[in-house]
């Protein structure tokens, strides 16, 4: 969570550290390497000889896989992917609150917007002000560093 903190009006806020593009990088190709065997599966499944399938279902699948995914770790895990989670970040909406049902689905497919023109929506956060990403600034979101204290052990020597 965030450091509560309050402002010159006396009013409670919350500060974020963002995340780094290299951690969000990071945690994009973890979560890509996580779904190539669920893609490939449903990929052979549909297109196997005994399926009559036409290729709408097939590009459906494929684009319906990743989006399931990515809406189940954002609403039902704390806004992190397991790739996000390895990297000790997650996604959160620009006021501070988790994400629902609709954003996680609008971020999901503005993945897709972001990858259009040689990824272009994913290096705009390289020269955005908050590191957003189109398709943070569709969902309205951030991608944060979590400040959950990482389990020490103390070693007498």
């Amino acid at each position: 969570m965030g450091k509560k903190r309050k402002n010159d009006h006396g009013d409670d806020r919350r500060v974020y550290e963002l995340a780094g593009l290299v951690d969000r990088l990071a945690a994009n190709l973890i979560d890509s390497f996580l779904l190539i065997l669920p893609l490939t599966i449903a990929a052979l499944i549909i297109s196997s000889p005994g399926h009559h399938l036409s290729m709408q279902l097939v590009q459906f699948a494929l684009l319906a896989i990743p989006v399931a995914y990515h809406w189940y770790f954002w609403t039902r895990r704390d806004g992190q992917t397991p790739g996000k989670f390895a990297l000790g970040i997650r996604v959160i909406k620009t006021d501070g609150g988790e994400m629902n049902d609709v954003d996680a689905v609008i971020r999901a497919i503005g993945y897709q917007v972001s990858s259009v023109l040689f990824g272009l929506g994913f290096i705009w956060a390289l020269f955005d002000k908050n590191n957003q990403s189109w398709h943070d600034k569709m969902a309205r979101t951030y991608v944060v560093r979590c400040s959950k204290r990482r389990k020490t052990v103390d070693i007498r020597v």
